[in-house]
């Protein structure tokens, strides 16, 4: 049976892994977290994994061999809060940490697929996986790029030979904007749909930032990637271990903030047995409202981005990916089912 470590275990993206390896009857899951945050048990309650091990503990276990054979670890375990300040514990956790881990890796044979973020490009206007336009705006872009970077130096230019001469499989992520189920734990961290599925619950109305960096109110533009999408690319390099490199993962479509309100209002309108609307009838009838641009974001915000696929599908990858429309709307289906 193949043996399978996912860090972030009860996390977002972590357990929506878990959970599509569970659908391939894939169940030898060693899940590692750090559970101080207790309502994040409620991401593995369903899921079906072979140990749970703490965080604190489980790397050195992994580095000594404890485990046994393992095929591949997917390390999605980071602090992502985009605005937390502490920099010597985002270092930490995010680079130093995932050092080690890869060290780990290369020395029991283990491909290593890891979280990075487009966060690594920050204020940049292309997003294509080149130093060149790698721009951080906060300590946790700068902690992602770190580590893609000391990837690139220890992998070399084809990125699948270490220093040490072992060909295995290394692959980061470039998440772009993830949203969907399971990610109710992260507060305001949680993505827009997810804030604006509730506000819409609780006040009849969705909020959107106004208007910013030269974009009308709600027409900053970001790529949104469903998290199926982001499950589905990730299996992908499971299963062609040849493949390595840092990758965009994101749909390839820039889309305005504007969609995601207009589709949690109509699929929110569609559970109620209403028609859709326009976004201008979803505006005039105050089911939108605009609020001022926070000032803590300004300088740190990223207006724009829309993932460069190109290395992903010279990869071989040709996954199909979901619109704002089509995501959202089974996204809110699942939230009204779950009551989340």
């Amino acid at each position: 049976m193949t043996r399978i470590v996912v860090t972030g275990a009860a996390g977002f993206i972590g357990s929506n892994i878990i959970a599509g390896l569970n659908a391939r009857g894939m169940t030898d899951i060693i899940a590692v977290d750090d559970l101080k945050q207790g309502d994040k048990f409620r991401n593995l309650a369903d899921l079906q994994i072979a140990d749970y091990v703490d965080a604190n503990t489980f790397y050195d276990e992994f580095a000594s061999g404890h485990f046994g054979q393992v095929e591949a670890v997917f390390h999605e375990g980071a602090c992502s809060d985009t605005m937390e300040q502490d920099g010597k514990y985002m270092m930490s956790n995010n680079y130093t940490l995932s050092w080690h881990l890869f060290q780990a890796c290369q020395k029991r044979g283990v491909r290593l697929l890891y979280a990075s973020s487009a966060a690594t490009y920050g204020g940049s206007d292309t997003f294509r996986e080149d130093p060149a336009f790698e721009a951080p705006l906060n300590v946790y872009g700068y902690s992602k790029l770190l580590f893609d970077q000391r990837m690139r130096r220890e992998c070399g230019n084809d990125f699948q030979r270490t220093k040490a001469g072992k060909t295995m499989q290394v692959v980061g992520f470039r998440y772009f904007n993830v949203y969907g189920p399971r990610e109710q734990h992260k507060g305001r961290m949680a993505s827009v749909a997810f804030h604006q599925y509730h506000q819409f619950n609780t006040e009849g109305k969705v909020k959107l930032f106004g208007e910013y960096g030269g974009y009308p109110q709600g027409g900053q533009m970001r790529d949104f990637v469903f998290i199926d999408d982001v499950v589905a690319v990730n299996l992908w390099f499971f299963d062609h271990p040849g493949q390595s490199g840092i990758f965009n993962l994101g749909s390839g479509r820039a889309q305005p903030f504007n969609d995601v309100a207009s589709s949690v209002v109509n699929a929110m309108r569609g559970l109620r047995g209403e028609s859709a609307l326009p976004l201008q009838d979803i505006s005039a009838q105050g089911l939108i409202e605009y609020t001022a641009f926070p000032d803590a974001l300004r300088g740190k915000y990223q207006c724009y981005t829309q993932a460069d696929l190109s290395a992903l599908r010279s990869a071989g990858c040709d996954h199909a990916f979901v619109d704002v429309q089509t995501g959202v709307t089974k996204y809110v289906h699942w939230l009204a089912n779950r009551k989340a």
